[in-house]
């Protein structure tokens, strides 16, 4: 939904990137960062239940987590140890954010009531389609297929999560932020869906398919 946004997002972030860039910052340096910073504010917000500045805090970090492309582009292009890296450190990064309200919501003495448990086990979802969603397209890439489609890529994800924990912040009722992760799961398992149909429709196409055994 978000990925269209793409474009004008990198050019509204370029003079930041440029700084960066200008006083030797570098695009995995950047990279780095912008997750260690996501797993630390993700883990402090868990303890703590401070949802509101938590989610301020990582909307930070993620925004600057979007600049190691920017940055990357400045030094000349990205490197395959770059987006190898980027892409591992961002799967650490949205299991913190999504962990922090699973142990935020254990640590609540009416954990067993309804809300509680509805967000506990969509984040439990969420956090597994998070990962088969990336999985199936780097394994897709692996076998010659692309898959980049589906309803929620990660920045969606992201904006899902990150607005339901600032809602819960601000006061509202528990209830809000346990439909934002439900809704957040649906969608994650719908994108595998999505992926997976789209991997099986090119391999039914691909007169190449067959694997020698």
């Amino acid at each position: 939904m978000f990925e269209n946004l793409r474009k004008p997002w990198k050019r509204l972030i370029a003079p930041i990137a440029r700084g960066l860039h200008a006083i030797g910052v570098t695009a995995n340096a950047v990279t780095i960062f912008g997750a260690a910073g996501t797993v630390i504010a993700a883990f402090v917000t868990g303890i703590t239940g401070w949802m509101l500045a938590g989610s301020l805090v990582m909307a930070v970090l993620v925004v600057f987590d979007s600049l190691d492309g920017s940055v990357a582009a400045l030094e000349g292009g990205g490197t395959k140890f770059g987006a190898f890296l980027d892409s591992t450190l961002d799967r650490i990064a949205d299991w913190a954010v999504l962990t922090a309200i699973i142990i935020y919501l254990v640590r609540q003495p009416d954990f067993m009531t309804v809300w509680p448990q509805v967000c506990f086990y969509s984040a439990l979802v969420a956090i597994m389609t998070s990962f088969v969603t990336s999985y199936a397209r780097a394994r897709g890439e692996a076998v010659g297929y692309e898959a980049k489609n589906g309803i929620a890529t990660r920045s969606d994800r992201l904006v899902i999560i990150l607005v339901g924990m600032f809602l819960y912040g601000c006061g509202l009722p528990l209830a809000v932020l346990s439909v934002f992760i439900a809704v957040l799961a649906l969608l994650g398992v719908i994108t595998v869906w999505q992926r997976m149909h789209r991997i099986h429709q090119l391999a039914m196409a691909d007169p190449h398919n067959r694997v020698n055994s």
